[in-house]
């Protein structure tokens, strides 16, 4: 499956769209930080009326999964999606489906890089890098 991400400072899906507010950066100040990922996914025709697992993941430079609280918990977030085939959309042809996940307050350390790991069914998909301010 083909994927778009991009960070954005606030981002929602409606009706298969995605409207994106203060996106495409790489670099933030240290947080409390709120942000959001923009997913767009490309199902090919035979990935369509299937159900998929998708889990996006906060990780260090070292490809650790982040964790926040007590006890710890993965900053994460997973799900299933399943894309049915409209009518009259040729055979071979990509469904797209759209996303928006949403983090509040994330405690990010200053001068550190981070990456948001995307899977689909267990598999790396794509990912998205960005770095915090010193």
């Amino acid at each position: 499956m083909k994927t778009t991400m991009m960070l954005c400072d606030f981002a929602e899906a409606i009706q298969g769209k995605l409207y994106i507010m203060g996106g495409g950066w790489t670099i933030c100040p240290p947080g409390p930080r709120n942000m959001s990922i923009a997913l767009r996914i490309l199902v090919p025709w035979d990935g369509t009326n299937k159900k998929h697992h998708l889990k996006l993941m906060l990780q260090d430079v070292n490809g650790k999964t982040v964790e926040v609280g007590d006890p710890p918990r993965d900053i994460a977030q997973q799900g299933d999606f399943e894309v049915g085939r409209p009518p009259n959309v040729p055979a071979g042809s990509e469904i797209d489906f759209s996303a928006v996940f949403n983090f509040l307050g994330l405690p990010l350390m200053p001068d550190l890089s981070y990456r948001w790991q995307l899977e689909i069914n267990g598999e790396p998909a794509d990912y998205v890098s960005f770095r915090t301010r010193e």
